[in-house]
């Protein structure tokens, strides 16, 4: 893994990846900043500027199965992130976007591109919708989420159904079922209980639709016509 930028983010980044076994390199301009780093974690840190040729040769970015820029600055992780993959052919590219409306910029790029304001906005968004869907994580440039949803006590069209039954959206995989202290792997057979959560990758697009199929109103019976 290769990171440009040592800021809050990078540092944190860069800790977070070597503490889970990861060859780690950092590229960043400041000296402080590359002190801090290099005496606290376990990575190559080079000082230099992450959109300069010769410092991500330096850090061998074309060995780097993800080149990541988190820099403050949008024009710079652009460039950084353009560099890694003409150069050095990185497979992914992950980049900070300080500006949400730089973000359309980044995906038509092939660059995963993720905005704190945006993932914010949506977080609040997503605890203000009815129904208990919380939209917590945004991936694939933002074209996919990471939801969690309560299934209500009672009232639910899911309850006592099991997962093959349920209508959800092709675009969706049910990812985990915490029940009390039990997460379930959810297979075809595993029916939904109340107080169920559930957490599920979804595309933008559908998150309604499998809101709806969890924890919309189940349908009226329907009852037989009587002549009077």
């Amino acid at each position: 893994m290769v990171i440009g930028g040592a800021g809050r983010v990078g540092s944190y980044l860069a800790g977070t990846l070597a503490s889970r076994g990861h060859a780690v390199a950092v590229i960043e301009k400041d000296e402080k900043a590359c002190w801090e780093l290099a005496t606290s974690v376990d990575a190559i840190v080079i000082q230099g500027d992450a959109c300069d040729f010769r410092y991500q040769e330096d850090a061998e970015v074309g060995r780097a199965d993800v080149f990541t820029a988190v820099t403050g600055d949008d024009d710079d992780n652009l460039v950084a992130c353009q560099l890694a993959r003409t150069s050095f052919g990185v497979p992914r590219l992950v980049a900070r976007v300080n500006d949400p409306r730089n973000e359309g910029i980044f995906v038509s790029m092939g660059i995963d591109a993720v905005s704190s304001t945006t993932i914010i906005a949506r977080l609040i968004e997503g605890m203000a919708s009815a129904g208990g869907l919380t939209t917590f994580h945004m991936l694939g440039g933002g074209r996919l989420v990471m939801v969690e949803l309560d299934i209500p006590p009672q009232g639910s069209r899911a309850i006592g159904r099991s997962v093959k039954e349920l209508e959800l959206p092709s675009g969706c995989v049910l990812v985990s079922i915490s029940r009390g202290e039990e997460v379930i792997i959810p297979h075809g057979g595993d029916r939904m209980q109340p107080g169920d959560k559930v957490l599920a990758l979804t595309t933008v697009d559908e998150e309604e639709t499998l809101r709806l199929a969890l924890v919309g109103s189940a349908r009226p019976a329907r009852r037989e016509r009587r002549d009077a």
